[in-house]
């Protein structure tokens, strides 16, 4: 229902024309986008977490429309530049991949490559040292090859029927934003082990089957188009923790990436990035230990008074779900982002 509802606000804003109509107040000066996963589309029915990757043939049309559009693609040290000295003549787009997933090095990198287009992938690095824990895939696992899933939730003993895919979707959406409540993540992480041990899903399992290696990585980062950003180490949800593990999850994250491909990152983005995983104690925790950006999920377009809040940047997402040229867009125009937070231009509380 929920995608049902932003469908139709994404079309009637596109097929009425009001995103041009007010793209002048609202588009900003630029934007940054979101990305995961860019692979083939894969046949399964159950992919509650298809929002996460768009197909390589959407992102290679994406790159055209950019270029057609005369919105400059830049590297997130330009677009930093470009916000601390006002220089705004040209509206811009920075790419950014989260999670450092293989695919992106053999779909998306070809594309980027071949266009000149420079992009920024962002790495947990408990993932290429293959310790990282991708919960979201152990609950879709777990879900998809039973008929039946049993856990216990708020000292209760829950089971749900899922046999057919309605009913594998609607036990997914319960049980993730279940674990999404839970007050600190050593409770969602204890829920997920739990749910692995019993249905014999590998919790660590899928960073050898996704993500780059630090070889692979390292490959990638060779290419000055390429900017490697930090993402923690284990892709905790920041808000869910105390201050000396957020520090340190930032810290640590640096500090193994420039070990391990000789480059410090500057850029840093949030794991799972809305206002419930990252806010004003997190944006000023990557202030401080010298990042000069912070991403969010929060949607928005970029203005001009983000450079007073660096590390609490909007991105808008290329969401799988929504592989459509008119809604990049309206999503560009900052129409629709705006009607989302309320007509802020700044959301960083």
């Amino acid at each position: 229902m929920k995608q049902k509802i932003i469908r139709a606000g994404l079309e009637t804003l596109y097929f009425t024309g009001a995103h041009l109509a007010l793209a002048r107040p609202f588009g900003g000066v630029g934007a940054i986008l979101t990305l995961h996963h860019v692979r083939p589309p894969r046949p399964h029915a159950f992919q509650p977490n298809g929002l996460l990757e768009i197909a390589p043939e959407f992102l290679e049309a994406v790159v055209t429309w950019l270029r057609r559009a005369d919105i400059e693609i830049v590297s997130l040290d330009e677009m930093h530049r470009r916000l601390v000295e006002g220089e705004f003549g040209r509206r811009f787009v920075a790419l950014t991949f989260d999670d450092g997933y293989r695919d992106n090095l053999r779909f998306a990198y070809p594309i980027l490559k071949r266009h000149g287009a420079p992009f920024t992938v962002y790495v947990p690095t408990s993932f290429p040292d293959r310790m990282g824990e991708l919960w979201w895939l152990v609950l879709e696992a777990a879900i998809a090859k039973n008929d039946t899933v049993e856990l216990a939730m708020d000292g209760v003993e829950r089971r749900f029927a899922c046999a057919d895919v309605a009913a594998k979707r609607a036990t997914f959406e319960t049980i993730y934003w279940w674990l999404r409540a839970r007050e600190t993540e050593d409770e969602l992480r204890h829920a997920i082990h739990e749910l692995a041990a019993r249905y014999a899903v590998s919790v660590t399992g899928f960073c050898d089957d996704l993500c780059m290696t630090w070889t692979e990585l390292a490959e990638l980062a060779a290419d000055p188009l390429v900017t490697i950003g930090a993402h923690t180490v284990n892709h905790v949800i920041l808000k869910k923790v105390p201050d000396n593990i957020v520090s340190a999850e930032m810290r640590m994250s640096a500090a193994a990436i420039e070990a391990a491909l000789g480059v410090r990152p500057h850029h840093f983005s949030y794991p799972v990035g809305d206002a419930s995983a990252a806010g004003p104690r997190e944006f000023g925790m990557a202030a401080r230990l010298g990042f000069k950006t912070g991403v969010t999920t929060r949607p928005g377009v970029l203005f001009p008074e983000h450079r007073d809040h660096l590390t609490a940047l909007p991105r808008i997402s290329l969401n799988g779900q929504f592989q459509r040229l008119r809604y990049l867009s309206v999503l560009m125009s900052g129409t629709a982002t705006a009607l989302w937070s309320g007509f802020r231009r700044v959301d960083a509380a």
